[in-house]
């Protein structure tokens, strides 16, 4: 897990990050065509009848009110209130990153930074030999040889019980267990639902999974059905114990995931291309893994996400 990034600025720097933040601050408000809203503010809906009032609204001596601070959407007759920053709402479908924290009768528990922990089945996922049948007590016996305690995991979200808890599947060859990589975890507003989560990024042998919950996974590229347990082969777990994982992939893992902890230090919404954005840009300013979290990369990176906002209004506008 990561912990709080705190950057030491010297007086220089500080006055150049509150000039970058101001900066983008004026952007986002001439680019948002949403009103923003504090708790107890009026949200004008200019006295039209059949108002419906949604999620973060209430109404208050005829006049419709926020409960919440936030922009003001409005579909149709609808009007509510999105939060710019929120905890994590699971929804059916999500890809989410999660660790074992349990092993119950035909289940795992997983922390998936929501208020419950999340259950993943034994009868929810591909047994190690592939085959499709009905699960048996000798399964549930080795459920451990799959998943342990800690072992990190990515699932789907399958749905919800009547009594709130979260179910999840991992029946796809693209899920399961993940290993030789790092675990992130950032506020899972900064991780925006996308039709792609999984990440393959070639130039630096990395696997990329960027889960709705808030994990984020950095790790060795491995190609689905490759870590695939094969029973009586002792040569296959001879050649586990063997294997590695080569520097330069290590240094390339490091280099990813502190792109991602810069990016949730300074707020920045977190995606494949501002990741890779941010990565090479150390790499061509010549700066050390380790200096990735100095306070001068720091600053550079907020200024360069002001000049990419700013060439991204001038084409909207142009």
């Amino acid at each position: 897990m990561m912990r709080e990034l705190h950057v030491s600025l010297n007086q220089t720097q500080r006055v150049r990050l509150q000039a970058a933040f101001q900066h983008l601050s004026d952007i986002g408000s001439q680019a948002s065509s949403g009103l923003l809203v504090s708790v107890s503010d009026t949200i004008p809906v200019n006295n039209e009848d059949g108002i419906l009032k949604g999620h973060g609204t209430s109404e208050r001596d005829g006049q419709v009110v926020a409960t919440l601070c936030g922009v003001v959407e409005r579909v149709n007759k609808l009007v509510y209130v999105r939060a710019l920053r929120a905890r994590y709402k699971p929804e059916v479908g999500d890809i989410i990153v999660g660790r074992v924290i349990e092993i119950a009768p035909k289940r795992w528990r997983l922390e998936i930074n929501f208020s419950q922990d999340a259950v993943l089945m034994l009868q929810s996922m591909n047994l190690p030999d592939g085959i499709q049948r009905r699960r048996t007590a000798v399964d549930e016996l080795n459920m451990r040889s799959i998943f342990e305690e800690n072992d990190v995991v990515c699932a789907e979200v399958r749905g919800f019980q009547h009594d709130g808890s979260l179910h999840l599947q991992a029946r796809s060859q693209k899920y399961g267990k993940l290993e030789r990589g790092q675990l992130l975890r950032v506020p899972a507003y900064l991780v925006k639902r996308r039709k792609q989560h999984f990440h393959d990024l070639e130039q630096y042998g990395v696997d990329l999974i960027l889960g709705c919950n808030g994990f984020i996974w950095v790790g060795e590229h491995v190609v689905p059905g490759d870590n695939e347990m094969v029973e009586d082969q002792e040569s296959t777990v001879q050649d586990k114990e063997q294997s590695y994982t080569p520097l330069e992939i290590r240094q390339n893992i490091c280099r990813i995931a502190n792109s991602v902890r810069l990016l949730s230090a300074l707020g920045f919404a977190i995606s494949v291309d501002a990741i890779v954005d941010t990565a090479e840009a150390s790499k061509s300013s010549n700066i050390d893994i380790k200096d990735m979290l100095g306070a001068e990369f720091y600053v550079q990176t907020a200024e360069r996400e002001v000049q990419k906002r700013i060439s991204l209004l001038k084409k909207k506008r142009g």
